[in-house]
């Protein structure tokens, strides 16, 4: 296999991946979609922040972070707060129910890797993961949306 072939192979596996995400994400809980997910982690590991700061992270629009947001509220995952600096700004926080089914997601995703990846060397396991942190960490990985802000990989 050349190198362009090994691209498409890529190419076509990561999209396998990221249809399998999705459709896992239902299955983990039902009120919880991939973005949900993903939003609730990062607000998780930010400790709070603003719908705009979620927005320009993901580089999403803000209307759609403001839908997912406000879905959010309504099923009691995530509450409004005011700024303790900026009286003027909300800052989006985890309630207590955001935190219970962040940690029961990510310990069912957890799990199924685990399981999926059981029969892997160690060598093998150490190498797939420094392959995907320097294909994260590439600089313009956020720039590679499309106008919808969906992730071209």
């Amino acid at each position: 296999m050349d190198a362009a072939d090994a691209v498409e192979v890529i190419q076509r596996e990561m999209t396998v991946f990221a249809r399998r995400a999705r459709a896992s994400a239902g299955r983990m809980h039902p009120e919880l979609s991939l973005v949900s997910y993903t939003l609730l982690g990062h607000l998780e590991e930010s400790g709070g922040c603003r719908a705009t700061d979620l927005a320009a992270h993901y580089a999403l629009d803000k209307s759609t972070v403001s839908r997912q947001v406000t879905a959010l509220e309504r099923t009691g995952l995530v509450e409004r707060r005011q700024d303790a600096e900026d009286h003027r700004v909300q800052v989006l926080q985890l309630t207590d129910a955001g935190r219970r089914i962040l940690a029961q997601v990510t310990e069912s995703r957890r799990a199924a890797f685990r399981e999926r990846l059981a029969e892997w060397p160690a060598a093998d396991l150490e190498r797939f993961a420094d392959y995907l942190v320097r294909y994260n960490t590439r600089p313009d990985a956020l720039a590679d949306r499309d106008e919808r802000g969906s992730a071209l990989f």
